[in-house]
């Protein structure tokens, strides 16, 4: 690819700012011809994760001709089946690269790292995506250290193949930036800002699903204890239709639990600010924002919520916002579709008694 860059240079260094600009379509085309993409995709109960299946759209975006690969671990029935269902979740997926081993059951970084170093350099892709989860967060600097690149993190728009839009200062701006690295151009995207193939795949094209080798995988220096969650038959807050969130006008824990009977009506997750967390009204895998989880909901509703800057810039994009707060000035109103100045309390006994149980 770099000779025919180089030679597309050449060609048109004799042409003036007309055969300059050739240069730069010729320059531009040819990335976008020799693209190859890697997706580190996440899987649940045999199924790929949807914030993964949005990072193969994001992949998409990056050029129509874009050769997909999509990168999977763990071990058991449940990492194969979700191989299947990754070899035909998107018509542009070239392959599954299925890496089976106990070692990396878990979303630990340090053995993920390794195999992503490994992939890549057998792989030489151009671009690898991973979603900007909590897990995607914790691997993708850990490899671009292996493989000395600097990574571009939180994308919400991708322009050209290199030149992305990511959100700053909270989420108050946006900044467009481009990436002049070596290959490969490593990033994580938001999930709320690419929505999924929903393209019906017919069975011709289904990808090759082909084994890891893993000969290389170090016993590492940690090694996963346990996992410790919330049973409940709630839906996951990152992927919720619709979000109930509480703030720290709800003053306590026991005032939480009316948002959770709402929730159950509406057959939503529930959701927090920092401050309620930090109060310890819910725990913290409820957090909603900055430095907690990014949601986009057709519905989110907000009690007692101010709404702080880094609350917005986790739920700004979410479709339908409604907040209720008995401060009229609060900043929740200002991104609010509709807001209503009340007491939360009287409002959500009202909510309770007038919408029906869910069946």
């Amino acid at each position: 690819m770099a000779a025919m860059v180089a030679g597309a240079l050449r060609r048109g260094s004799g042409y003036g700012s007309g055969g300059f600009r050739c240069s730069l379509r010729l320059l531009a085309q040819s990335l976008r011809r020799f693209a190859s993409t890697l997706v580190v995709a996440e899987h649940e109960g045999g199924f790929v994760k949807p914030s993964s299946l949005s990072a193969l759209a994001a992949a998409e975006a990056i050029a129509k001709e874009n050769k997909i690969s999509v990168l999977l671990g763990g071990s058991g029935p449940a990492l194969h089946k979700a191989a299947d269902h990754a070899a035909s979740s998107h018509p542009l997926v070239s392959e599954v690269l299925l890496a089976d081993s106990e070692a990396l059951a878990h979303p630990l970084a340090e053995p993920w790292a390794e195999l992503l170093h490994s992939v890549q350099q057998k792989g030489g892709y151009s671009h690898v995506i991973a979603s900007s989860t909590s897990f995607g967060k914790n691997l993708l600097p850990r490899a671009a250290a292996l493989l000395d690149v600097s990574p571009v993190t939180d994308v919400t728009a991708i322009k050209e193949p290199r030149i992305f839009v990511r959100p700053i200062y909270a989420g108050n701006a946006l900044c467009t930036v481009k990436y002049t690295g070596e290959d490969p151009c490593m990033m994580s995207v938001r999930s709320t800002s690419f929505s999924p193939n929903t393209e019906a795949m017919s069975e011709t094209k289904v990808a090759p699903i082909t084994q890891v080798d893993l000969s290389f995988l170090s016993e590492g220096k940690s090694k996963w204890v346990n996992l410790t969650s919330q049973d409940t038959e709630r839906p996951d807050l990152a992927n919720a239709r619709a979000v109930v969130t509480g703030g720290r006008g709800l003053k306590s824990a026991e005032n939480f639990k009316l948002l959770e009977q709402l929730a159950e009506k509406l057959g939503a997750a529930v959701g927090a600010t920092r401050a309620a967390v930090d109060a310890g009204y819910v725990p913290n895998d409820l957090q909603v924002g900055q430095t907690g989880k990014i949601v986009a909901p057709e519905l989110y509703m907000a009690f007692g919520v101010s709404g702080a800057i880094q609350h917005l810039a986790g739920m700004r994009d979410s479709k339908v916002i409604v907040a209720v707060n008995k401060d009229a000035d609060a900043p929740i109103f200002q991104v609010a579709d509709y807001g209503l100045v009340a007491d939360l309390f009287e409002v959500l006994d009202e909510l309770l008694k007038k919408i029906p149980d869910k069946k």
